[in-house]
């Protein structure tokens, strides 16, 4: 299964809330879940804590995919060239958007899979440091850092996506990983930062990852086809 993931933001003179409606209400309803490769869709909002820093994107779309097939035809059909293609422009900064396609590993299952997870989700995008291969990043992510993260209070659901393969015979991805980290609520998520665990787990991110390009989205995830696979 491709897990994909669409990091937007929206067009000059949007402001966020009206970013969100809008991909909510209009395009992730009208466009793009109509698209029928797509198994399971999900929309994330940003939440806008205090101290954060303003973030290079306000919101990750998340689309699984059965296969390679499956997605090569997924854009090819009318519903993507003709309805959520064209209806882009109308909410999203397009020049901004980044994709990442990504198998992803459970660490803590929490909920089921078809289950909603309640609460808030963090997702931190990571690229690997200078030197470390991706089998080494990998290893690394799942047997080292992976504990240090499930240790963290309040940690309810946990995955790890690693981007796949493919993308890098094409260039080298803008990002190697992305880490979901849910919690029940804001301030279990803001418990959690204040606690040695997370200490440990930041003082970590050295160890293999370059943190110039760590970015940490604080997000609410919202469901338009799922969690149940259609």
């Amino acid at each position: 299964m491709i897990h994909q993931l669409i990091f937007a933001a929206p067009k000059p003179g949007m402001s966020e809330e009206e970013f969100h409606r809008y991909w909510l209400e209009e395009h992730a309803v009208r466009y793009a879940s109509k698209i029928p490769q797509i198994k399971r869709y999900a929309v994330n909002t940003r939440v806008a804590l205090p101290g954060d820093a303003e973030p290079l994107w306000n919101g990750i779309a998340e689309i699984w995919l059965e296969n390679e097939e499956d997605q090569l035809a997924s854009l090819q059909t009318p519903e993507f060239l003709q309805g959520a293609r064209l209806d882009e422009p109308n909410w999203a900064a397009f020049w901004r958007s980044v994709v990442l396609d990504t198998d992803t590993e459970v660490v803590v299952q929490g909920r089921p899979e078809n289950q909603a997870q309640p609460g808030i989700k963090v997702i931190i995008l990571g690229k690997r440091r200078e030197g470390m291969s991706r089998e080494e990043f990998r290893r690394y992510s799942r047997s080292t850092h992976a504990p240090l993260v499930a240790a963290v209070p309040g940690v309810r659901r946990y995955y790890q996506s690693f981007t796949r393969d493919a993308w890098y015979g094409i260039s080298e991805p803008s990002f190697d990983v992305a880490y979901h980290v849910w919690f029940d609520s804001v301030d279990n998520l803001q418990a959690a930062r204040r606690s040695a665990e997370q200490a440990q787990v930041e003082a970590d991110y050295k160890n293999f990852l370059n943190e110039q390009y760590v970015h940490t989205l604080p997000m609410q995830q919202h469901w338009i086809v799922g969690p149940e696979a259609r």
